[in-house]
């Protein structure tokens, strides 16, 4: 990802939020990454998108390592980060997101992400979870690629 496509929608995995909130810097390089990915979306340098169910990942994924209230405090950052759009989740989500775990397969979770980027028009997903690179409609963005 281009500073010079700040026009583009870039969709975030669930991932990109829990590293940047539950692992040490020093333990993980996708955990700067993460923290690198955010900047440039408050900046403005990336517009970014995730479903409103990125909330409950948030929270589950950081409630093993801290209070629940500073998890809570952790999902909030959808609803706060400038820069990135809350999609709600729709039933015309869902089916599509049915019909993606079928045909590619994914989780359920990964097909609810892939759909909401689709029916949202974005191309490009930034998640170091390979299993988006089965989605033909999508375009897998590492950390590592949209952190430079």
């Amino acid at each position: 990802m281009s500073n010079t496509r700040k026009n583009t929608v870039a969709y975030l995995d669930a991932n990109v939020f829990i590293f940047a909130a539950v692992v040490g810097e020093a333990a993980d390089p996708k955990a700067v990454q993460s923290k690198q990915i955010l900047q440039k979306i408050a900046d403005g340098l990336i517009l970014a998108s995730t479903s409103i169910l990125t909330w409950d990942e948030i929270i589950w994924g950081c409630k093993a390592s801290m209070p629940l209230k500073e998890a809570v405090g952790k999902g909030e950052i959808i609803l706060t980060l400038p820069n990135l759009s809350a999609r709600d989740a729709t039933a015309l989500i869902v089916k599509k997101a049915g019909e993606l775990a079928i045909e590619c397969p994914l989780r359920p979770r990964d097909a609810i992400h892939a759909a909401t980027a689709i029916l949202h028009g974005e191309k490009e997903i930034i998640t170091d979870d390979a299993d988006f690179d089965k989605v033909r409609e999508l375009k897998r963005v590492t950390l590592t690629e949209a952190s430079r």
